[in-house]
């Protein structure tokens, strides 16, 4: 995998190695519909986009909410192709995004950019954002 990371201490390093780990679970709890999982992954006062409608949505209830109104409308599944770490606290994440219909025809296919902030070893914010 890259992560586009160019080394500057060991500590940098380990804190990229751990992001990627929270962000690649919390990925893969995204596809696998388990909104438990992933919110586990999050501050209690994060702060997500709702890409599919627009605006954003605070918090885990939140983020739950609109996962389950998404998820009853279309079929999304995300995969991080590359992490980019940009500081101790963001990392931006080039994604290979499908998104389907119910009836699982192809809607949209594409790469997209996730910002991510983490404080305290959790996501404390998602943000969408141009790819480098």
């Amino acid at each position: 995998m890259n992560t586009g990371a160019k080394t500057i201490s060991s500590d940098m390093k380990n804190n990229s190695t751990s992001t990627t780990q929270l962000l690649s679970a919390a990925y893969s709890a995204f596809n696998a519909r388990d909104i438990d999982a992933a919110v586990m992954l999050m501050s209690p006062d994060v702060t997500w986009p709702k890409a599919f409608k627009g605006g954003v949505v605070n918090g885990p209830n939140e983020i739950r909410a609109y996962w389950t109104e998404q998820w009853s409308e279309i079929n999304p599944r995300v995969e991080p192709i590359a992490f980019y770490p940009q500081n101790d606290s963001n990392i931006l994440v080039d994604v290979h995004q499908v998104v389907r219909n119910l009836e699982g025809h192809i809607i949209s296919d594409e790469h997209v950019c996730h910002r991510f902030t983490i404080k305290n070893g959790l996501i404390q914010a998602m943000e969408l954002c141009s790819l480098p």
